[in-house]
């Protein structure tokens, strides 16, 4: 006789040991991976902690008096949202303010250093051509520069991204540079000019290439202003290249493993518009980080003119200087012509490297600006405002843990334990993905972990009523809790996946704090399915196996005459007499 196959049902009936033992796992790893990092608590956001609030004030460039308007600074509100942002959900709030600012909140607990100087480079980005350079003053700590890549300003390569890195090259030494009967063309025609390498007399570090004099009084008042300029002086960086276009020659700073180096930039061939995207990898021959640019359609063939002519110059003509708000971020040198993709390899950090990504990503906007003011801001709710949304929170559970307790008595203790298992999970994530990725937990956020409470309860409920439902058809406590499983399982599902939808709608289509609030519910959501199938559908197993719920005892929460299931009827027999003739 054939033996019959055991159903589903039974196989994870008699396995719920199996699925606790991996939730315990789960958040044994959590758990450690907390005292592995050092972080036990969740980073705050801007208006729980505090934290920098930069002004940002919009000027109309050079040839355009209208360019302030309300389209382009919603665009640059954007793409400065996206560049702070892009460094992690660091809940940075960037909003306009009246015609022509744009105030960022940056929460204390992030790299407020990294994100200011994100910030803080916001004027358009262009890629020029280097005429000369010279081996600066060393930079000083107390520098403000808004250099996001020091290491990579001189020391590395532009390559092709289909032919692989040239070997990174550091030219934080002496460089050299056109002969001085060829300077005065390069600095007005750099593209074709023809260049006959040099060599200074000076010796270490401050060996210098100081262009030569020249006739033309537009390039004389360019070289006197290239030797005069102090690149450790921010307000003469600032100014040196005042009312200057894109189409003219500029002079400009930039930093290279703790050195200045100072140039002489042509005009602009390539602007940061024409830069489709930009992402920081490793390369997988050399194993270091690189940045990967890919250009628009426009771009790549203005990158690829560019390219053709400097590839046949020399030192350090060679090189186009990718130049944000006034500082040379990267001066790559060229070797073959380069078109819609191409890699910049050099001396990159992984820091290093997704600055200069995100430069190259979301560097080019509309306006020009400049920081109005810098300020430091304690918490806008302060302590008290979070502690009474704690005690809100705190009640609201209170009447959750009261209402399951007199409602399902026994069963309460289903949903307290995972309840507790839901808070650990969601605690230990959030602290987790504060150093992770960035997230700062708001008060938005807060409110959103509160209404998760409610969502996870609904599950057990669900789930609870679907057992007793089985119980009032008159099955007993082991089948029903198997057989009510799949009913509910579809049912909890279903709730929970348009819960989540509704997360990921609002955190895609609004910014700031109420993606806080979208974020940790989709999170919460997708724990409240974790924690169901791996613990309360095996615990409430394991428990209807004990006789304090198979014989339905009254404080179970299962006791069938509380749930009014009648008893069935039996039948008896009744003593039968013979039956009266006369009666008959």
């Amino acid at each position: 006789m054939a033996t019959p196959k055991k159903s589903r049902g039974a196989g994870a009936q008699s396995k719920p040991g199996r699925a606790l033992g991996l939730i315990v796992i789960i958040m044994v790893a959590l758990v450690g991976g907390m005292f592995a990092s050092g972080t036990f608590t969740p980073r705050l956001g801007i208006d729980l902690a505090g934290g920098t609030s930069i002004t940002l004030e919009a000027k109309n460039e050079p040839g355009k008096p209208n360019a302030i308007n309300k389209t382009n600074m919603d665009t640059a509100a954007d793409i400065i949202n996206r560049r702070v942002n892009g460094m992690g959900v660091s809940e940075a709030e960037v909003q306009t303010q009246g015609k022509s600012n744009i105030i960022v909140n940056i929460p204390r607990g992030t790299n407020e250093k990294q994100a200011r100087e994100q910030v803080g480079t916001t004027a358009q980005l262009y890629f020029r051509p280097v005429l000369t350079m010279t081996a600066g003053q060393p930079a000083g700590k107390g520098d403000k520069s808004a250099t996001p890549s020091p290491s990579a300003s001189t020391g590395g390569k532009a390559t092709d991204k289909t032919t692989g890195p040239d070997k990174a090259t550091d030219k934080s030494t002496a460089t050299p540079t056109p002969s001085a009967t060829t300077q005065g063309r390069a600095v007005t025609d750099s593209l074709k000019a023809d260049a006959t390498p040099s060599a200074s007399a000076k010796s270490g570090d401050e060996a210098k290439a100081a262009p030569s004099p020249s006739t033309d009084p537009a390039t004389a008042a360019l070289q006197k202003k290239f030797m005069q300029l102090d690149c450790t002086d921010k307000a003469a960086r600032t100014k040196i290249n005042e009312g200057a276009k894109s189409s003219d020659p500029i002079i400009a700073c930039g930093q290279s493993q703790g050195q200045w180096q100072k140039y002489i930039l042509g005009p602009s061939e390539v602007g940061g518009k024409d830069v489709k995207k930009s992402q920081a990898t490793i390369n997988q021959q050399s194993g270091q980080w690189v940045v990967n640019m890919e250009f628009t359609g426009a771009g790549s063939k203005k990158f690829a003119a560019t390219t053709s002519k400097l590839k046949s110059q020399q030192s350090p003509m060679n090189q186009f200087a990718i130049v944000l708000d006034g500082d040379v971020v990267s001066a790559p040198s060229v070797s073959s012509t380069l078109s819609q993709n191409a890699e910049i390899s050099g001396s990159f950090t992984q820091e290093s490297a997704q600055d200069l990504a995100n430069v190259l990503s979301y560097g080019a906007l509309p306006l020009t600006f400049h920081e109005q003011s810098v300020t430091s801001v304690t918490a806008a709710l302060g302590g008290e405002q979070l502690d009474a949304g704690l005690i809100a929170g705190a009640i609201g559970l209170a009447l959750v843990i009261i209402y399951l307790v007199v409602y399902y008595r026994g069963l309460s203790l289903v949903a307290l334990a995972s309840l507790l298992t839901s808070g650990i999970l969601t605690y230990t994530l959030m602290t987790l993905l504060g150093p992770a990725i960035g997230f700062a937990l708001n008060l938005p956020a807060v409110c959103g972990a509160i209404v998760a409470i409610g969502i996870t309860a609904d599950s057990f409920i669900v789930y609870f009523e679907r057992i007793r439902d089985e119980i009032r058809e008159g099955r007993s406590v082991r089948p029903a809790v198997e057989r009510a499983w799949p009913r509910a399982r579809r049912t909890i599902l279903v709730s929970d996946f348009v819960s989540f939808l509704a997360a990921a709608v609002l955190y895609i289509v609004t910014v700031g704090k109420v993606q806080g609030f979208a974020f940790t519910l989709g999170l919460t959501t997708l724990l409240d399915i974790v924690v169901v199938f791996l613990f309360t559908k095996p615990l409430m197993t394991l428990l209807a196996r004990t006789k304090f719920f198979t014989g339905g005892h009254k404080w179970s929460g299962l006791d069938p005459k509380r749930l009014g299931v009648q008893p069935p009827l039996r039948r008896t027999r009744r003593a039968t007499r013979p039956v009266d003739p006369k009666e008959a």
